[in-house]
């Protein structure tokens, strides 16, 4: 598969919006593993090879033990994520795929349980980010290096 385009040489403006939200992600200090861990299953799930090659690198590099990456994709059964991991993580699944699942209530449950409301907005901050990230290099062809 051959990158389409370059996005951001083509459209620096549009970049610098979504390093914007980055930003804000960033100082919300949650812990650097679960955002990669969030960034990775989103990423998976909307099947971005860029971005699950990025941020399976990026949990590594961040100290993410190796089988809660080999296994994100099947967090539900495995023992290697916490009550706030799962939570994050079922809150992903459910906002990424809000067109199925219009976020259901068990999802909210599970979440609101485990973070605050400045936290909650956040958390969706950080799935719509990697959403964006993944349409983008999904729709550009941008390859893992």
């Amino acid at each position: 598969m051959t990158q389409r385009l370059d996005f951001y040489s083509a459209n620096p403006e549009a970049v610098k919006a979504m390093m914007a939200m980055e930003k804000r992600i960033h100082a919300s200090g949650f812990d650097i593993g679960l955002t990669h861990l969030v960034r990775l299953r989103v990423s998976q799930i909307n099947g971005c090879a860029y971005c699950v090659d990025l941020h399976a690198a990026d949990a590594r590099k961040s100290g993410v033990d190796d089988r809660a990456i080999a296994t994100v994709c099947v967090w539900r059964d495995t023992p290697f994520f916490d009550e706030r991991q799962r939570a994050a993580l079922a809150w992903a699944e459910a906002v990424t795929l809000v067109a199925q699942t219009h976020v259901p209530d068990d999802a909210w449950n599970e979440t609101n349980a485990q973070f605050s409301e400045a936290e909650l907005v956040d958390l969706t901050l950080l799935v719509i980010a990697i959403n964006g990230w993944n349409r983008l290099a999904i729709a550009f062809r941008k390859q893992p290096s």
